[in-house]
C-alpha cells in the first residue's frame, strides 16, 4: 500500500431516478476530488435506489435492473470517474445473461470499467441471488477488499477479506434508523427530516443516538481494529423509500479510530488520509498471525444459512 487520499459520501437517493442519483454521484465526485481523493465510495444501491425493490415480483426486479458493465449507469458512472481523472465505486441491481438479479457493487475509473461485487447476504428482495466469492483487488497501488452492508455483520467476512489481503476494505450500506427491539433503537420521524434546516438539534441527536452513530459504534470500529485494515463506510441520508436514513459517512483506521466522518444533515462526502504506517503498527495483523485454524473445524460445519435483518420486510407480510 501506499499513502493515499480516500472519500466517503452520503446522498439521499431518489428511487428509481438514475439520472437524479449520477448526478449527485457527479456533483460529490467533483468535491472529493477538490479535496484531493482518489477513490470516491458511494452507498449500496446509490445508482438505482434501494429499499423500494423489496415488494417486486422477479419480472419487475429484472426490468429495472442492469448489465454489468455494459449497461447505461456503468457507462455513465465511467464518464464521471474519466471527467476527474478517478476511481469511483457504486452500487446497482445488476441483471446477468441467465436473469439472475444481484446487488453489485462496481469500481470504476478514467479507462472503464475495473470490478464488480455480489453481497454475499441479500435480503431486502427475495429475487436477488446471492455472491459466491470474496474480492480483493489492485486500485491505486493498494489492496482493496468490498463487502456490502449485511455482510460486514458476519465478522468471518471481514477477517476473509483482510487475510486476501485487503489493506481497505469498501463497506456501502443503506442502514440506521430502523425497527430493532434493542434498547433506543427505531425509526426516526420524517417530520424532523423535513425540518432539519429550522431544528437540526432534534435530527441529530436521533441519528448521533442509539438509532443511528451509537448502534454503528458498537461494531464497526471492531471490524477495522481486529483486523486492522481501512474500514470505509458509506450511507445514504435522508428519505429512502419509508425510512430516515442518517448518513454518517466515514472511514476508520487499523486502530477502529475514526479517520474522518460527516456530521452534516445533507448530502455530503469526507476525504481521510490514509497511510501505510497505520497498517504496520496495528494490532489486528498480530492476531491475525496468532490464529490457530487446527481449533475451528467448528467455524465451518455445514448448516443452512439464513441471512434476515431485524425489522420486517414487505415481502414477508403477503
Amino acid at each position: 500500500m501506499r499513502d493515499i487520499r480516500v472519500a466517503a459520501a452520503q446522498f439521499e437517493h431518489r428511487d428509481n431516478d438514475r439520472q437524479y442519483n449520477l448526478e449527485r454521484i457527479r456533483y460529490l465526485t467533483r468535491r472529493a476530488v477538490d479535496q484531493g481523493a482518489e477513490i470516491i465510495s458511494f452507498h449500496e444501491g446509490c445508482l438505482s435506489g434501494y429499499s423500494w425493490i423489496q415488494p417486486l415480483g422477479i419480472v419487475q426486479l429484472r426490468d429495472m435492473a442492469e448489465p454489468v458493465p455494459d449497461g447505461p449507469s456503468v457507462r455513465s458512472l465511467i464518464e464521471i470517474a474519466r471527467e476527474f481523472s478517478v476511481a469511483v465505486m457504486a452500487g446497482l441491481v445488476e441483471r446477468d445473461e441467465q436473469g439472475r438479479c444481484f446487488n453489485t457493487y462496481v469500481t470504476v475509473g478514467p479507462d472503464g470499467y475495473i470490478e464488480k461485487f455480489h453481497k454475499l447476504h441479500p435480503f431486502v428482495n427475495p429475487h436477488l441471488t446471492p455472491g459466491d466469492e470474496f474480492k480483493v483487488i489492485e486500485l491505486a497501488g493498494c489492496k482493496v477488499g468490498f463487502l456490502i452492508c449485511y455482510d460486514n455483520n458476519l465478522a468471518e467476512n471481514v477477517r476473509i477479506t483482510t487475510m486476501m489481503g485487503a489493506e481497505i476494505i469498501f463497506m456501502p450500506h443503506v442502514t440506521g434508523c430502523l425497527p430493532s427491539k434493542m434498547p433506543g433503537r427505531g425509526t426516526v420521524d420524517r417530520a424532523l427530516w423535513e425540518n432539519r434546516h429550522h431544528d437540526p438539534a432534534r435530527l441529530r441527536k436521533e441519528f448521533h443516538g442509539p438509532k443511528g452513530r451509537e448502534w454503528l459504534m458498537r461494531w464497526l470500529p471492531t471490524r477495522a481494529y481486529e483486523n486492522g485494515v481501512y474500514a470505509v463506510f458509506s450511507n445514504p441520508i435522508g428519505w429512502d423509500y419509508d425510512t430516515v436514513k442518517p448518513g454518517l459517512a466515514m472511514i476508520l483506521d487499523p486502530f477502529g479510530e475514526v479517520l474522518v466522518e460527516s456530521h452534516a444533515l445533507e448530502d455530503d462526502v469526507v476525504v481521510g488520509l490514509l497511510t501505510v504506517d497505520k497498517l504496520d503498527d496495528a494490532s489486528g495483523k498480530r492476531y491475525i498471525n496468532a490464529r490457530r485454524p487446527e481449533l475451528y473445524g467448528k467455524l465451518v460445519e455445514s448448516h443452512e444459512s439464513v441471512t434476515l435483518p431485524g425489522w420486517q420486510m414487505e415481502h414477508e407480510s403477503e
